[in-house]
């Protein structure tokens, strides 16, 4: 019988995996979080409004520092992230069990629609959150597997990602929450050794530019978010929203085939790992999904929040089809596999080509709701503008370069990257911090609206917004507005507004920030 080789294997699903995502991104826009992630990048700094800075980085060095910059590059760096987690993931499994089951988990991870799609081909804070997660959890496995606990090296590269992880996203803290439990629970002993705090040390340095600009900034980051989770009114709707998200989120076939491994290990559990590796894979893993489901109960969440959690229950998922199978591709991987694929390729013909969109019908919020026009449609609608715009200054209907205003960060990422870098018209945001996120501070570096502009104010159907009540006290006159249809399989999908604003007559008091 001819040995199987992982590593072959393992290279063959990381290329095919690459590729695959870069057709996608060549096929599908990016999406609202995405384009308004572009914002971190053009405009660097220790931490933003919403999340720490690191997604603004990878965007830097996937467009090679902006200077090349599509859809593709954009997503490059979520890709190689993927790619590296995978490499993580199947190190670790190697190190729990054997190279079959680390072959396992790593095609487990591309399975899963949060770290195949969401963290690994969106670029997103979650995307270079990935790398240190998987590697943080290689290295603690490392310690207690190999009993390198009086490696410093490791503890120090541990302590690292761990930091670099909370940079990504800040509840990479949770990464120190269930490792601490674990040592808590499997090795008090480790409490006396100072390599532990050495490492904790380190990844507290990265806590310190977060903190530090949001004590420049009064610390709205933190003001923000827990105004989202600090309610206290049961709320039942939002955590089975939560629940059926995460079952989605994972791919219905893992998560089934999680719960299966699940019990299937707890009732063969000195067959399968001993006591210390189970409670480890708990540790990092249960009290974090508890957590958001408990969140839930009271607060509107996303799925997605609680995705690395599912991560260290791949293992799970991997030593049981490595008890059950010795197949290269087992049948319950073939369809998971099948589901993503078949998932990904309705999402693109929905996107390229479907006559109709999935949201509401009516006039006045067409499309309100519909996934596929958060990624389609954009780039056309620029160049339309473009031409729009154009032809206003060449008549004198406008003057030239005037603003394009926005009220909310959404749709005003994509205005940002796409119709900003098209025309050449800068996007300036009015409105309420909460409202308008990082365009605060993108605002004050650059020309700010005077008395006397014009400006544009461009609307998307599907995210209705009235122009005549937020800016009707700054501009003169506030013209009809004229409509660009997105056309999609020979069908109106959804309009865009496009008002015109004249003669700005009050500034908008500037934020405090």
């Amino acid at each position: 019988m001819v040995a199987v080789s992982y590593k072959k294997l393992l290279f063959r699903l990381i290329i095919i995996t690459i590729l695959v995502k870069i057709l996608l991104s060549l096929l599908v826009e990016l999406g609202i979080d995405e384009s308004y992630y572009w914002m971190y990048a053009i405009q660097p700094d220790w931490n933003h409004f919403d999340h720490p800075p690191m997604v603004g980085f990878l965007i830097r060095l996937s467009t090679l520092n902006l200077h090349w910059v599509n859809d593709v590059s954009m997503r490059l760096g979520a890709i190689v992230s993927g790619a590296i987690a995978t490499i993580f993931i199947f190190k670790t499994g190697r190190l729990l069990k054997n190279e079959r089951m680390g072959w396992y988990a790593a095609l487990i991870y591309n399975c899963a629609i949060y770290t195949a799609i969401i963290a690994g081909m969106f670029i997103m804070p979650d995307s270079p959150q990935m790398i240190f997660w998987t590697a943080a959890l290689y290295l603690m496995a490392k310690l207690f597997i190999q009993n390198k606990e009086k490696s410093l090296g490791i503890w120090l590269l541990l302590g690292l990602m761990i930091g670099l992880a909370l940079y990504s996203k800040v509840h990479g803290l949770y990464l120190w929450a269930g490792f601490g439990l674990f040592i808590l629970i499997k090795k008090p002993k480790w409490l006396l050794n100072y390599r532990l705090y050495v490492s904790a040390l380190v990844s507290i340095l990265f806590v310190v530019p977060i903190v530090w600009w949001n004590i420049q900034n009064d610390f709205i980051t933190y003001r923000y978010h827990s105004e989202r989770v600090t309610h206290t009114t049961i709320q039942l709707d939002d955590f089975f929203r939560e629940v059926i998200g995460e079952f989605a989120y994972q791919n219905p076939v893992i998560f089934i085939l999680l719960i299966i491994a699940i019990i299937y290990v707890f009732k063969n559990r000195s067959a399968i790992f001993n006591a210390t590796i189970n409670t480890w894979i708990i540790c990092m893993s249960v009290p974090m999904i508890v957590l958001f489901w408990g969140i839930s109960m009271f607060n509107a969440t996303l799925p997605h929040w609680s995705g690395p959690a599912y991560i260290p229950l791949y293992f799970y998922g991997a030593v049981y089809l490595e008890k059950r199978s010795v197949k290269t591709v087992p049948g319950f991987l073939k369809t998971a596999f099948g589901v993503l694929g078949g998932t990904l390729i309705l999402g693109v013909i929905l996107v390229q080509l479907a006559p109709f969109n999935l949201g509401s019908q009516d006039k006045a919020n067409f499309g309100e709701y519909c996934p596929t026009l958060d990624v389609s449609g954009w780039t056309t609608f620029s160049h339309q503008l473009d031409t729009l715009m154009k032809a206003d200054v060449a008549k004198g209907a406008m003057q030239p370069n005037a603003p394009i205003i926005v009220g909310k960060m959404f749709p005003g990422g994509h205005l940002e990257y796409y119709t900003h870098r098209i025309t050449g018209h800068r996007v300036i945001a009015i409105g309420p911090l909460d409202e308008i996120h990082k365009f605060a501070w993108l605002n004050n570096a650059r020309k700010p609206l005077q008395i006397g502009d014009d400006a544009y104010c461009l609307v998307p159907s599907n995210l209705p917004f009235d122009p005549y009540k937020a800016f009707a006290r700054y501009f003169t006159i506030i013209e009809q507005p004229e409509i660009i249809n997105q056309i999609r399989g020979g069908k109106i999908v959804r309009y865009f507004y496009v008002y015109r604003m004249k003669d700005c007559k009050a500034l908008p008091v500037p934020l405090k920030l």
